[in-house]
Parts: C-alpha cells; sequence; structure tokens
C-alpha cells in the first residue's frame, strides 16, 4: 500500500474539513442557549366591573424568567408575573349603579410560555438586530385581597398567556423587549362579583357567561448565557 499516496489525499481535505469545525464552533457560540431576565410594568383587567381595558386603573406590576432558546425562531420561557389589579365601577347602567362595586387584589402567575420570533435577528451575516414576536402558553394564577367571597372559590386558577412583543439587541450579551399579553382565564371573580344567586334580583350580580381577564405591558431586560462546545477526544 502506498502510505504517501493515500495520506497525501486525506491532507489535502484537512483544512477544509477545520474550516467546518471551526465554523460549527463558532455558530454554536453565537447561539445562546439559556438566558435570564426581568421586567416592570403594569397589570389591567376587563370584567363586570371595568368592562373595557382601561389603563388609568392599571396596577404597577413585575416579571422574572428563565428562557431556553431551541433556535433563533422558537423558545420557551419559565416564569413569574405579579402585580395589582384594581376597578371601580362607572355608573353605565342600573345595574352598575346599584352595584358601585370596587376592588384592589394582587396576582401572582406562575406559567410556561413558547415564543415564536419571526426575523432571523441573531444571524451575523445579515446584522438584524430585532424581531417582533408571539407567545402562547398555559400556567397558574392566585389573588388575594377579598375579604368577602359571595360564594367558595379557589384563589388558585388555571391561565391562558398569549400576547405579542418586541425585541432589541443591544449587544451579544443583552437585549430588551417590550411586551403586552393578555391572560385568558376560566374565572369571573377578580372583581369579587359574577353570577350571584339565581332567584334573588339584587342588581349585585354580574354576566356569568363572561369570564374575567387581566393583562400584563411591561419592559424587560435579558442576559444571554453564551457556551462554547468543546471537541471531544473519539478515543476515549
Amino acid at each position: 500500500m502506498n502510505f504517501k499516496k493515500y495520506t497525501g489525499k486525506s491532507l489535502k481535505g484537512f483544512p477544509f474539513l477545520l474550516l467546518i469545525l471551526l465554523t460549527s464552533l463558532k455558530v454554536q457560540a453565537q447561539q445562546p442557549g439559556y438566558e435570564a431576565g426581568g421586567g416592570l410594568g403594569v397589570m389591567s383587567y376587563t370584567g363586570d366591573v371595568v368592562r373595557g381595558l382601561d389603563f388609568s386603573t392599571s396596577g404597577l406590576a413585575a416579571n422574572g424568567y428563565f428562557r431556553y432558546n431551541f433556535n433563533n425562531a422558537l423558545s420557551v420561557r419559565l416564569g413569574a408575573t405579579f402585580g395589582n389589579v384594581t376597578g371601580k365601577e362607572e355608573p353605565i347602567d342600573a345595574f352598575a349603579i346599584e352595584r358601585d362595586a370596587s376592588f384592589d387584589v394582587f396576582i401572582f402567575e406562575a406559567a410556561g410560555i413558547f415564543e415564536y420570533h419571526f426575523l432571523n435577528w441573531r444571524d451575523e451575516k445579515t446584522k438584524l438586530r430585532f424581531t417582533p414576536y408571539l407567545f402562547a402558553g398555559v400556567g397558574l394564577f392566585g389573588i388575594s385581597g377579598h375579604d368577602d367571597k359571595p360564594t367558595e372559590y379557589s384563589n388558585i386558577q388555571p391561565v391562558l398567556p398569549l400576547g405579542m412583543g418586541f425585541k432589541y439587541v443591544l449587544n451579544p450579551k443583552w437585549y430588551v423587549g417590550i411586551e403586552f399579553g393578555g391572560r385568558k382565564t376560566l374565572f369571573d371573580y377578580i372583581d369579587n362579583v359574577s353570577e350571584g344567586t339565581p332567584d334573588v334580583r339584587d342588581f349585585q350580580a354580574g354576566n356569568k357567561n363572561d369570564n374575567d381577564m387581566y393583562y400584563y405591558t411591561g419592559l424587560s431586560l435579558t442576559y444571554s448565557f453564551y457556551t462554547i462546545a468543546c471537541p471531544q477526544s473519539p478515543y476515549k
């Protein structure tokens, strides 16, 4: 066997293989897998007491989260959001005038959320530094602050977060974002007003077919943890 002949052919392709390996490591280094962040914003509500979204009744809120990026398009995050939700009856009909309800509660939410980014915002070839995104997930929320309950119910309920946002890269480690999301609930007692007693019309009842919703609008700051995959020996 002509050893020099075969090794010569192999060595000719070695620089090309080395270039592929280094390029692969560079791509991995520039694709942050794990991230952590948090933000500040406001929490709003719609229901029987406040019929439409009204930011003038919003309370201060905040959130914190950990995120994993599968790729530039798809991410999943686990996080907590908490804040105050308030509302006061507006005299828009006879029920509202007679009921004259108001409330001030604290909401804590824990949820897992998937994010879909529309643009290839971390590709160095395009130099794109921003992307809009949509998100949806599932979680639980709890409320506190109702001194009296018209009926018995659990303070912990399921919730479906969904909404949209926008992210902008400051540098390879940090980026900022703005997000608006609604929280679809299967619950009608955030405002402590619901259907009431069926055989008594005391003007204290709400619409039993229209569950309450709450919303989070906020700014966030995220830190990306970059990791470089080190090559391992094939002879181990």
